[in-house]
């Protein structure tokens, strides 16, 4: 997965005509207060400039979908069905696919960042939120009321974006608060029986979590999933049963797959920074240098030789 930066993000999902780049981007209110902004989706679906599938897969970027039409969303092993209308919490902790069954779509969504909506502001960790968890459901059927009620907080935000009231940020934050305390008392939808193509979306989704680790740019990024164990509890599924699709699908245990990934970064950085091997050992998860270099040494043997010399040189 290709680390983006919030202007790519959105030229990707609003071509490089649309969204108001420069406004949003470059407004200078924006400073230190994190990033956030609301779409109307009428408007998204038919600029001509989207592409059918909503794909959410950047790690760094939370959003919050108000969906008026049939879906299809993927997540884990699990598929449901957004018949009528529903809303969808989305954290870049967690890949899903959700893609639109029909052309009649309308509602709105915003995205946001951490930072946007930081302890410091907010009094919690967003992280911690029961919505935001591992293995909470985190789609949920909407009747008429429930969505007309969730649909007026979404047009605030969205008027309130364009006004110069000097504390709409702080206002655009409540409001991104209610939607979020609201969905936390919502029934989830019921996931559809999972068995057909599970395997194959699973393996797709461990490939994107693992990828978004990925590439390490700074020596202060470090990657949080290292043992299959991470990856199971972030994909809500039993470690058995993500070892047990692996294999069957890349004929490679979780750990190989793991290890390859971790070992490829590893030639990388030590070829092409000039980073010490401490330093890049952090980064990708290692305490101590000896644990990197024995590492390779007894878990990934087929470049063991190639890292050894690596490590010599950039000592």
């Amino acid at each position: 997965m290709e680390n983006v930066s919030i202007r790519e993000f959105y030229k990707d999902i609003c071509g490089h005509s649309g969204c108001q780049l420069d406004y949003f981007l470059d407004n200078k209110s924006n400073t230190d207060l994190g990033h956030f902004n609301v779409f109307d989706m009428v408007k998204f679906y038919h600029s001509g400039n989207k592409k059918s599938e909503m794909t959410y897969n950047r790690r760094l970027y939370y959003k919050i979908s108000l969906i008026k039409g049939e879906n299809l969303v993927e997540y884990a092993d699990k598929t449901v069905t957004i018949e009528k209308q529903g809303i969808l919490f989305a954290t870049p902790k967690i890949p899903y696919r959700y893609t639109p069954q029909n052309k009649e779509q309308s509602g709105f969504f915003c995205v946001f960042t951490k930072e946007f909506l930081s302890k410091s502001k907010t009094g919690l960790l967003i992280d911690e939120l029961p919505i935001y968890q591992p293995n909470s459901d985190f789609v949920y059927q909407l009747n008429d009321e429930q969505y007309l009620e969730m649909e007026v907080i979404f047009k605030k935000m969205d008027a309130e974006l364009s006004s110069d009231y000097a504390f709409k940020y702080d206002l655009l934050r409540n409001y991104v608060m209610a939607l979020i305390h609201t969905g936390q008392k919502l029934k989830p939808m019921e996931s559809a029986d999972t068995t057909t193509n599970a395997a194959s979306r699973i393996s797709s989704l461990f490939i994107e979590l693992l990828e978004r680790q990925f590439p390490i740019e700074s020596e202060a990024q470090v990657i949080q999933l290292k043992a299959p164990i991470d990856f199971a509890k972030t994909l809500s599924i039993h470690i058995n049963h993500l070892n047990k699709v692996l294999k069957e699908t890349t004929g490679r245990s979780t750990t190989e797959i793991i290890n390859g990934r971790i070992a490829e970064e590893a030639k990388i950085l030590l070829k092409q920074t000039q980073w010490n091997v401490s330093e890049i050992a952090f980064a990708l998860g290692f305490d101590e240098v000896a644990h990197f270099s024995n590492f390779f040494k007894k878990a990934y043997k087929p470049v063991a030789t190639e890292i050894s010399k690596l490590i010599e040189i950039c000592k």
